[in-house]
């Protein structure tokens, strides 16, 4: 059940040892941090790590097993990620969904996972009362789990398992890009040759023997580390440790792989002709270090110097002076036997991949000729330093990175020397390991071009070898997903089936806000916690999109970008080295309604950071030149949406949704024509007509009180004048008449993104959140919901399918969103609008049951994060909600009746007025769909020469 989204963890280093530790800064500053941790191993060999953090009272359990796909053999790959979702579908004790229902139940994050290249994880943050029952279900995982894997249900997740690499890999530009640098990269008995995810035809071969011989080698507690950290009783929290875990008897030894590094005789050029690519990319691949080598610490602090930033010289050259790109992406990515770092540069439209080389070539010689300045070297450092802290913000974090360290540094408290390897980097260091591993030395190049632009690839390159799968209807495995596993059970010393009871439960804990209004008419609102020395703030100023030429947007989008290009008083490099020396960061963005300034600063910088965004707000720079650059990466960011199915699927239903006429139907950034069109007078006149106090609201979350917040907000309050303003009246936005279907055709497609909906309810209406929580087992709640079962679970149809009320207080709509196998589109939509058909009518006592479960106990974790509180802030600030209205929706809930639901389904889900959007192939799916009932399909792009190139 992979993502069951993981995002990745930004891997910082943090603090924790067997005793209080001290984190030391840039400035010799010493930090305390109390975040001890204690280590046990069991007679099984299980290795746990439990750290308490009594800050919020959740806790989260993780399980993490030292398999990846370097363990599997060749020919039978992708079973670590199979695996992956195979754990979550049933166990001996908690039945078939059983790990599911419990989630929602207890109002848990939702239980999840992620695979590796080295290592497999399940995770989960849950209410501290519920700790108990997530150590009893994660011992299933490894006790009582093989037995129930049947030839359906492997079946049927292998179908799951496809749809993921069609969404994340086939259907999307560039996806086969790893997948050629790691056959090319990697020998082929390297464990690193394949992708994790494994090829598809591997993955329709396993059979059910294979995936029980992986399970029993690999899930054993002597291959396993659990970490569980939050707010528990230590002494209680081992003993359901040894109670759920110790009769699990120990496997086969696991004997440590050796490091394999790699290293290729000579460069190696190849190209692909790629379905979903607009504009060409280039990537470089060099083989380099496994993780915490000495020389990894160096390696990623060259390939931020490199690539990142108007000092990078990479940045240079080929965004400032060539003009070749936007943006140059360079990192170093180490894994437990090898390392690679690697360049990727997407050119603007028609760009030679051969000048972008040579750009290359001219970034590095002027590195070589600069080498990296101390204080270059200290602003890296700096910024390291501020995300330190921030992997300190839940549990989960802290969890995964013990067990990180634990598993592949040999030790918990190996934190320690990673930060003191981080610190001891020198210049030297820095232009040693390029010299080493970068400079002369060959390399992986990849051009992956739009189709029929061969002529774009770099000079000298050979065609990769690319598997495109062929969808052919009716060519899936058939499988019945209801079928119970009959199995005889594992024995057990206790009743494993009896799910353990509640602890006390936690109380929602709201925590103090402070607000105000200033003369000018701005307003702040703030949250004190000190849990980390760091300061997050947001700052909105209303406006955004809806103050712009309906024929002319982009506008707002292009100030928020410029604003960040310089001040009156700092050139562009100037303003970006003296943010991140400080180690903080500041960035504008422009939505719909409203420019953002956000960022985060180190506790003690604050006051620094904030004369910064002060000086960025009054005195903008308007560089002619930056913002010429900044209108090329927006055209070349247009341009490549045009061939991505899930933007054209967004921009396509805002469409539908709003109407030609209503602002909110286009896309912020605007289109070819209106950037084309825009001068930067346009965004003097913005600027001068709407940017003001009175409209801005800021918000701060950490190691600050009201009384410095208002003191820094004091001079800019004194500067910044209010402005007159008035806003647009939208067109009013009704739900259609009857149900329509929409297809846009993007020919080849190996999957169908389909959007389905309506306008809907504001956030500010009385029954929006009442309507959430309806929704909540139909389509909000991931796998407690109707439209996951069904199509994921009990067909294969997807991998995920949601359903949501969103909106603001001018506008609202209810969506439902999926990518579906391209030939199931047809019976995909038919599926879901007889589920929505039937959801009111079906809604039983146990559905309510469960909703209320979740929504109130969920409550628990619901502010645990510093964002989680700049949302509530956020929702106070820009809706009138009080500080009590958590505690409110709590009691919503718990009133809301059966007939309450009816009544919502009946006002706000009625799938004969939907909008039906497909974007997908036309030629094998579009007539289909005529066959929902709602008349022939409105094909929404009848010229698709642009997409068949």
């Amino acid at each position: 059940m992979n993502i069951r989204f993981f995002a990745a963890l930004c891997m910082v280093a943090f603090l924790l040892s067997c005793k209080n530790d001290k984190v030391v800064s840039q400035d010799n500053d010493e930090v305390t941090l109390d975040v001890a941790f204690e280590k046990m191993t069991l007679d099984n060999g299980l290795t746990v790590i439990l750290h308490q953090d009594h800050s919020d009272p959740v806790a989260a359990v993780a399980l993490t097993v030292h398999v990846g796909s370097a363990r599997e053999k060749e020919g039978r790959t992708g079973f670590a990620h199979l695996f992956e979702h195979l754990l979550f579908l049933e166990s001996e004790n908690l039945g078939k969904g059983g790990l599911d229902a419990m989630s929602a139940r207890i109002g848990g994050s939702g239980a999840n996972g992620s695979t590796s290249r080295d290592r497999t994880n399940y995770y989960q943050t849950v209410p501290k009362d519920a700790l108990e029952k997530m150590i009893w279900a994660e011992a299933d995982k490894l006790g009582w789990f093989v037995n129930t894997v049947t030839d359906p249900v492997l079946a049927k997740e292998k179908q799951v398992v496809k749809n993921e690499k069609r969404q994340s890999v086939d259907n999307r530009p560039y996806g086969h890009v790893r997948y050629v640098v790691g056959k090319n990269l990697y020998p082929k008995d390297h464990p690193y040759n394949w992708q994790v995810i494994g090829s598809l035809e591997d993955l329709q071969n396993a059979t059910l023997d294979d995936v029980k011989e992986f399970y029993r080698r690999w899930y054993t507690p002597n291959n396993t580390v659990l970490t569980i950290a939050g707010d528990f009783n230590m002494e209680q929290t081992k003993a359901w440790v040894h109670k759920y875990f110790d009769e699990i008897p120990a496997g086969e030894e696991v004997a440590p792989l050796a490091k394999q590094p790699v290293t290729i005789e000579a460069t190696k050029k190849l190209y692909y002709e790629d379905n979903f690519a607009r504009v060409p990319q280039l990537t470089y691949t060099w083989p380099t270090v496994a993780e915490y080598d000495k020389d990894a610490y160096a390696l990623d602090i060259l390939t931020q110097y490199l690539s990142s930033g108007k000092k990078a010289p990479l940045n240079k050259m080929l965004v400032d002076q060539e003009q070749l790109t936007s943006n140059v992406t360079m990192y170093n990515y180490g894994s437990e036997l090898a390392g690679e770092t690697t360049i990727s540069i997407n050119a603007f439209n028609g760009t030679a991949l051969d000048s972008v080389a040579a750009a290359l070539d001219k970034g590095f010689a002027l590195f070589e000729k600069d080498g990296i300045s101390q204080a270059d070297l200290e602003r890296i450092k700096a910024g390291q330093e501020t995300s330190f802290y921030r992997g300190l913000s839940s549990a989960l974090g802290k969890g995964f990175q013990l067990a990180q360290y634990e598993m592949f540094a040999g030790d918990a408290g190996f934190v320690s020397q990673d930060v003191q390897n981080i610190l001891n980097v020198t210049r030297e260091d820095v232009m040693r390991v390029y010299e080493k591993y970068i400079k002369g030395k060959p390399y992986i190049a990849t051009s992956f071009v739009p189709r029929d632009q061969k002529d774009l690839i770099l000079t000298g390159s050979t065609l990769a070898e690319v598997v495109e799968e062929q969808i052919i209807p009716g060519a899936e495995e058939s499988f019945d997903a209801s079928i119970k596993a009959t199995y005889e059970k594992t024995p057990s010393t206790f009743d494993r089936s009896v799910e353990p009871s509640y602890g006390e439960a936690p109380s929602l804990k709201t925590p103090d806000v402070w607000q105000d209004e200033l003369s000018s008419g701005m307003k702040y609102y703030g949250i004190t916690s000190n849990e980390v020395p760091l300061v997050e703030f947001s700052m909105d100023i209303k406006g955004g999109m809806l103050l712009e030429n309906i024929d002319k947007v982009g506008v707002s989008n292009l100030l928020a970008d410029l604003m960040m290009r310089g001040t009156a008083t700092k050139t562009p490099e100037e303003l970006e080295n003296a943010i991140e020396s400080l180690g903080a960061s500041i960035y504008f963005y422009a939505g719909d309604q409203s420019i953002t300034v956000a960022g985060t600063t180190l506790a003690r910088n604050y006051d620094k950071t904030m004369a910064l965004v002060q000086e960025m707000i009054l005195e903008p720079r308007f560089d002619e030149t930056e913002f010429n650059l900044l209108k090329q990466d927006v055209l070349s960011q247009i341009e490549q949406r045009k061939a991505n199915p899930n933007a054209i699927a967004s921009n396509e239903f805002s469409k539908l949704l709003y109407g030609e006429n209503n602002i909110l139907s286009r896309n912020g950034a605007g289109t070819e024509q209106s950037v084309q069109s825009i001068t930067i007078q346009d965004l003097k006149d913005y600027y001068n007509n709407y940017i003001a106090s009175n409209l801005a609201t800021f918000k701060f979350v950490g190691a600050i009180d009201e009384s410095k917040a208002a003191s820094s907000l004091k001079s800019l309050n004194e500067s910044w004048p209010s402005k007159d303003v008035v806003f647009p009246e939208l067109p009013e936005v009704n739900r259609p008449e009857k149900a329509a279907v929409y297809f846009y055709d993007v020919p080849g497609a190996k999957q169908s993104v389909i959007n389905f909906g309506y306008p809907a309810l504001k956030v500010t209406d009385k029954d929006f959140y009442a309507a959430q929580v309806m929704n909540y087992r139909l389509g909000g709640g991931s796998f407690a919901s109707q439209l996951t079962q069904q199509l994921r679970e009990g067909k294969g149809y997807t991998y995920g399918i949601g359903s949501r009320f969103g909106g603001t207080d001018l506008a609202g709509s209810f969506s439902i969103s999926s990518s579906v196998r391209t030939n199931v589109t047809y019976e995909s939509a038919a599926l879901v609008k007889e589920i929505i058909e039937q959801y009111g009518a079906g809604f039983t006592e146990e559905d309510l049951e469960v909703t209320k479960s979740y929504m109130i106990k969920s409550n628990a974790r619901r502010l645990e994060t510093a964002s989680a509180k700049l949302g509530m802030l956020d929702n106070m600030s820009s809706y009138g909600f009080d500080k009590d209205y958590l505690k409110k929706r709590e009691q919503e809930v718990e009133n809301m009746t059966i007939e309450d639901v009816k009544r919502l389904t009946n006002d706000y889900l009625n799938p004969d007025q939907m909008i039906y959007l497909i974007v997908g192939d036309a030629a094998s799916q579009m007539n289909r769909m005529k066959d929902l009932g709602y008349g022939a399909p409105i094909l929404l792009n009848p010229d698709t020469t642009e997409l068949k190139k």
